[in-house]
């Protein structure tokens, strides 16, 4: 269960449960999360949960809020993920499972396991030539953290099935995401990716089901 550990200066003043579809931090007494503190807007940020993602949503507050040290306005948080408005700290904390994304995560380039109604088109989409551009995605959290699965096929899906599949489409110039099939929707750059494919650009960072992975290219 995702949840944050709100302190000051060190010492912890309270955990909250992320359980509610949003939970609203504040120094009005009706936010579900009160730091009565000048530096902390009336309705200064909230938290979203999107399936198995928790998103953070600064509400245009006056001093702003950080993550890790960042000024943002909507960003997917990861576990161990620090929260600071003002000089109070909000840890986030969502531990997966250590084998979670070896057991379920799946990173297949499509030629590998085409299925039947898909062979007649494979003829028709040119495999990327040497002079194109290159690009691989990296796992950077999980027990599988450090492995990186160059993109050389058109298409490559990963997710867990039945969960969350995306997949990502190699073009000659460049690499766009989208959304294949499940109810958690994957996020690039902390902004869940819609209906339509979306460009990838070199650093850009992908979480899906609970995992953190980054786009390369070169």
């Amino acid at each position: 269960m995702p949840k944050v550990i709100l302190s000051l200066d060190g010492a912890v003043l309270k955990e909250v449960d992320l359980t509610k579809e949003r939970t609203t931090l504040g120094r009005r007494p009706y936010n579900d999360i009160v730091i009565e503190n000048l530096a902390v807007s009336g309705e200064h940020a909230v938290f979203v949960l999107v399936g198995g993602q928790v998103v953070l949503e600064d509400l245009n507050s006056t001093n702003g809020t950080y993550i890790n040290g960042k000024v943002v306005k909507k960003q997917a948080l990861l576990h161990n993920d620090v929260v600071e408005i003002g000089k109070f700290r909000l840890k986030f904390e969502n531990p997966q499972p250590a084998a979670d994304f070896e057991k379920t995560m799946v990173l297949r380039p499509h030629a590998a396991a085409a299925p039947p109604a898909a062979a007649p088109m494979a003829p028709s989409i040119p495999e990327a030539h040497p002079q194109d551009v290159r690009g691989s995605i990296k796992v950077i959290s999980g027990a599988a953290a450090g492995r990186e699965l160059p993109l050389t096929k058109v298409v490559t899906t990963f997710g867990k099935p039945g969960v969350a599949v995306a997949a990502i489409t190699r073009r000659t110039h460049q690499f766009l995401v989208h959304h294949v099939e499940g109810d958690d929707r994957p996020f690039l750059n902390g902004v869940a990716i819609g209906s339509e494919p979306v460009v990838l650009k070199h650093g850009d960072q992908i979480v899906l089901a609970g995992t953190h992975m980054q786009f390369f290219q070169s």
